[in-house]
């Protein structure tokens, strides 16, 4: 089998033309694993998914922290090496940009791709916040801060996928910088076929920075009138005044605010208060005076581990594991409740008309339901009061929190994002016949039984493909 090598050029012109139904199979796709690492067994004996803790090593001479990321799925097994410059560096040290590498594996260890990390870690720590963005009923305004390569991958996957009603993208930036003048030039670089055909050829773009005078009540205008609100900075510092999104008037509508800039205890994005608004308790029954968008009494992050022990903000809170919830458990649930009701819908008929034995239901899928469910607090919209509601009701709840309420994403990012994408970008690759290949290794093994078995999971891609590039990261 071949060894396939994608460079961060040829990356990065593969996923900017993605279209979007392409763009639609990378959620799936990520979104699938994720429920997988978040409600199976992560183990090597036992699980489908495994995802060790990182090794951080810290370099005082050059200012850089670097990253080791090994994981393990039905695709095979990956190792990302990334690194970045520190936040607390030397400053007369020269700036380090996100840069590093993906090595693919198969099940058995043959080496399978090579593949740099710059543009590949930005896009898939984006895709991830957008398995929530897609749920969102509104998507007309978003708020980016930070104008490095997440914060380009996280409007741009907007763009993509909701392109057809975003009309205005405010950037925010700590300084008028090379970054900010570069994500503006790219963005309105995208070819104009392509922004017609995704739907945003109409959209605005401006940039905020603090030498303006105006900045602090058009900072807060900006949050105010967004759907959607993207940190994407190595802040330790909040970056906005919680009261800009907690206060009575500001409650009124509800936002996706995604933080995936901090990824140490030092470091923070989003305000304490935020944080707590959106963990505080709701009480069925209780009327407030004024009406406000509804709340799910949690935070949502990708790693319950990772962001106990790296998330800044998460850590100052001192949010504890009952008020947060992993994506991989909220992204699927809705398909596990449609799968309960299918499976106890064909034992009753079954059982009517005596046919035979009750069809078994899930019970990985029922608890996995039940105890995403038992997280949250979901409240109706004040004024309406809020029942006490069987498992259904609240499953509709949930729909409606995460379309049109107030939800806080977090954010550190997890090795298995890397080897699930980097396998996707390497199936894309070989369709487009992108890429370099090294001739010579070891045949393929058959792909896993669990690949095989289930069409809708991410099988081993690999040694199923042609030959072709792989994906950088």
């Amino acid at each position: 089998m071949s060894l396939t090598v994608l460079s961060d050029e040829q990356i990065r012109g593969l996923l900017e033309s993605l279209s979007r139904d392409e763009a639609e199979g990378f959620v799936a796709a990520l979104r699938d694993a994720l429920h997988e690492y978040s409600t199976g067994t992560q183990s090597l004996e036992d699980g489908v998914v495994h995802q060790p803790e990182r090794t951080v090593v810290h370099s005082r001479t050059t200012g850089a922290t670097t990253l080791f990321m090994p994981s393990f799925s039905t695709y095979g097994h990956a190792v990302k090496v990334v690194t970045v410059g520190s936040p607390d560096a030397d400053p007369a040290l020269p700036a380090i940009k996100p840069t590093g590498s993906v090595t693919l594996f198969s099940p058995r260890g043959e080496a399978l791709g090579f593949l740099h990390a710059q543009t590949l870690t930005a896009f898939r720590t984006a895709l991830a916040s957008s398995c929530l963005l897609v749920r969102r009923a509104c998507v007309r305004t978003l708020t980016v801060f930070g104008s490095g390569l997440q914060a380009y991958w996280h409007v741009r996957l907007a763009l993509m996928l909701r392109g057809d009603t975003v009309r205005q993208v405010y950037i925010v930036n700590r300084r008028f910088s090379d970054n900010a003048r570069g994500i503006l030039q790219q963005l309105y670089g995208v070819p104009a076929e392509t922004r017609r055909r995704e739907g945003w050829d109409q959209a605005r773009f401006s940039l905020l920075t603090p030498g303006y005078g105006e900045y602090d009540r058009l900072a807060r205008e900006h949050l105010r009138a967004s759907d959607v609100v993207y940190c994407c900075t190595p802040s330790t510092a909040d970056l906005f005044d919680a009261a800009a999104l907690t206060d009575r008037d500001a409650r009124r509508k509800g936002r996706l605010i995604v933080a995936v800039g901090s990824y140490t205890p030092r470091m923070r994005e989003l305000p304490r208060d935020l944080l707590l608004q959106a963990v505080r308790p709701h009480h069925p029954g209780h009327h407030h005076h004024h009406r406000h968008a509804p709340e799910g009494g949690v935070v949502v992050v990708d790693t319950l581990d990772g962001v106990l022990k790296e998330a800044g903000e998460i850590i100052e809170a001192g949010l504890q594991p009952k008020q947060l919830v992993e994506l991989g458990e909220l992204v699927m649930i809705h398909r596990l409740a449609r799968e309960e009701e299918e499976a106890l819908a064909a034992a009753q008929q079954q059982s009517a008309s005596e046919a035979g034995p009750s069809a078994p239901t899930s019970a990985s899928s029922s608890s996995s339901v039940d105890e995403a469910l038992e997280k949250l607090d979901l409240a109706a919209p004040a004024g309406h009061g809020a029942e006490p509601a069987a498992a259904g009701t609240r499953d509709g709840q949930l729909a409606r929190w995460l379309a049109v309420g107030n939800v806080v994403y977090k954010s550190v990012g997890l090795g298995l994002m890397d080897l699930v994408v980097g396998f996707e970008v390497v199936r894309l690759a070989a369709r487009r016949g992108v890429g370099t290949r090294v001739d010579g290794f070891a045949g393929s093994p058959p792909p896993p039984a669990a690949a095989v078995a289930d069409a809708s999971a991410p099988a081993a891609l690999a040694p199923t493909l042609a030959p072709a590039p792989e994906p950088a990261s």
